[in-house]
């Protein structure tokens, strides 16, 4: 901008500022923080909402058609259908997408009741709970491809709890969340084909390491990626799962650090020699245990020196945490229909597909 322009618009501020100041609430401007929510209130209602049609009417080339009010983080805004049609607004949308965007990254970190107000005190813009609400409910969040050819999947199941009938009360139930690389977010409720179609769609390196814990859920699920021809999997059992299994044992303290030792040589016969004359259920049940999963306990220490694949699942539980900072906000509670819905918004979240 050169400078002629500059002073013209300092000039034109200039004289908008004495305006606004002489119907500026004085009683409201005590300190900085009043004359700031002052001018923003200005800018909002009648500033704002000036310049903004202007722009869209120098876009669109055309101010025909019936008028729609739409909320914005520059204010309200009139705006006609056929601006509105040709910059792609949705027939029915009462808000701006920006600020659209806005709510959707609070209401995948706050409560609906909370998003209201944090709204309201970063933008000045008033959007109620039950909008955020809807605006979530309405979102068809598609997950990300990696951009990288994925080597290696974690499963992990999380809790969510939901709204039972009032002599029932609430109830908790199963959902199922991947991580893809470490790095990308996946989570379903009641939709365990839609993860393995997720799966499925990524550029899947042959041979793909599978980590999870010993849920019979979780490898029911991993049994069905890349299946295909010549496709190889690697599951391994997360180590720390392992583990802490072992020492639910109890007992001779110098008998489980042996165990451990073996184990994380991947040396199962030998572990199991160490329990075979033990009479507690714990002790039978952890043989049964390294049983089922023989062909998924690796040697831990070797894959971990070469750095050949991750040798636990922490991504994944990192995921399930990260996704029940939202989902389980204290007292919440959640009815069937919405859980796929705020999951996917947690997850766009997660995944940077909300940023700004």
């Amino acid at each position: 901008m050169n400078q002629d322009k500059q002073e013209r618009i300092k000039a034109c501020l200039q004289e908008l500022s004495i305006l606004l100041y002489e119907e500026a609430d004085k009683s409201q401007m005590t300190d900085l923080e009043g004359i700031e929510k002052t001018v923003r209130s200005q800018i909002l209602e009648l500033v704002s909402p000036e310049i903004a049609p202007f722009f869209i009417e120098q876009k669109t080339g055309t101010k025909v058609g019936k008028t729609r009010k739409i909320k914005s983080l520059v204010g309200e805004l009139k705006l006609k259908a056929k601006q509105l049609h040709r910059l792609g607004l949705k027939p029915r949308s009462r808000l701006s997408p920006l600020l659209q965007k806005c709510c959707l990254r609070l209401s995948a970190n706050e409560s609906y009741q909370n998003a209201e107000f944090e709204i309201q005190a970063l933008t000045g813009i008033k959007v109620g709970h039950s909008t955020q609400q809807k605006l979530v409910l309405e979102q068809d969040v598609q997950l990300p491809l990696a951009k990288q050819a994925v080597s290696e999947v974690s499963v992990d199941g999380g809790k969510v709890r939901l709204r039972g009938k009032p002599q029932l009360g609430c109830h908790w139930r199963d959902y199922k969340t991947v991580r893809l690389q470490g790095i990308y977010y996946g989570a379903f409720f009641n939709d365990n084909q839609s993860l393995i179609d997720y799966v499925n769609s990524q550029g899947l390196v042959n041979p793909l390491v599978c980590l999870g814990d010993g849920h019979d859920g979780v490898w029911n699920l991993v049994e069905e990626f890349g299946k295909k021809e010549h496709f190889e999997r690697w599951e391994i059992l997360d180590w720390y799962h392992l583990k802490e299994n072992l020492y639910k044992i109890g007992g001779s303290l110098k008998r489980l650090k042996a165990a451990e030792t073996l184990l994380w040589q991947g040396q199962v016969d030998n572990t199991q020699a160490l329990f075979v004359h033990c009479r507690g259920k714990q002790a039978k049940n952890f043989i049964a245990y390294l049983e089922k999963h023989r062909f998924r306990i690796i040697n831990y220490g070797y894959y971990q020196a070469e750095q050949l694949c991750s040798i636990g699942s922490g991504a994944v539980e990192s995921a399930i945490k990260q996704i029940g900072a939202r989902i389980k906000i204290s007292g919440a509670q959640w009815n069937v229909e919405s859980v796929n819905h705020i999951l996917s918004v947690r997850c766009a979240y997660l995944n940077g597909l909300l940023a700004i």
